[in-house]
């Protein structure tokens, strides 16, 4: 698969408990990303954050949460970002998403001798 050097990251900050048809949202989001063959999709769990309502979701022992804050990335051309976003729209009913430009500099494993 080819990614272009000028790319695009999208980044989605929900909670580990948000929920698309019965399955767990990141999940939910990163199968499709695969489906569509974007280039690349991580998740990330946080141990603190917050967001809108200033609710602190935290992964210490006195403030056990089962909510913790989770952070998609997700890389690839602008269309194919685009065309994504279209899809996942209608899955995320509340968080953040961003978007911004990045250069690739290595994707992949390196070239054969």
């Amino acid at each position: 698969m080819q990614l272009p050097k000028d790319a695009v990251l999208l980044r989605i900050f929900i909670g580990e408990n948000d929920r698309f048809e019965h399955r767990p949202l990141y999940e939910a989001i990163v199968l499709k990303a695969r489906e569509m063959h974007i280039a690349g999709a991580t998740v990330l769990r946080g141990p603190m954050g917050y967001g809108h309502s200033s609710r602190l979701h935290t992964a210490k022992i006195l403030r056990l949460s089962e909510d913790l804050p989770l952070v998609i990335e997700i890389v690839d051309s602008e269309d194919k970002i685009d065309t994504l976003l279209g899809v996942i729209n209608g899955m995320i009913e509340s968080g953040l998403v961003t978007l911004e430009k990045v250069k690739v500099l290595r994707y992949g494993l390196p070239a054969a001798d």
